[in-house]
């Protein structure tokens, strides 16, 4: 299935939560957080102006690897993979 966003919104594929601990130390499934980092996979056509009626481009763009805040966005399974649809007003930075 291919889904397009629309407008201001973003789909975001999650970072894999880690199994281990910088330790060494294997994590039970009960223990791991949601990452709060992720990949953009594909955006709307951007903010819309009221006073032009055009639209204004995101700051992000598809591929960059994006840091979001923990309740951001709603989850979607899409064809057995979890995504994330959220606007840009969530997204708090981009990861170089």
């Amino acid at each position: 299935m291919k889904v397009r966003p629309l407008g201001d919104k973003i789909i975001v594929r999650r970072d894999e939560a880690t199994s281990r601990t910088e330790s060494g130390i294997y994590l039970p499934e009960s223990a791991k957080d949601k990452p709060r980092q992720g990949t953009i996979v594909a955006t709307g056509s951007g903010i819309l102006n009221r006073e032009t009626g055009e639209y204004v481009p995101f700051t992000v763009k598809n591929g960059d690897s994006v840091l979001f805040s923990s309740y951001a966005g709603t989850e979607v399974k899409i064809d057995g993979e979890e995504l994330l649809i959220m606007t840009e007003d969530d997204i708090l930075a981009i990861v170089d």
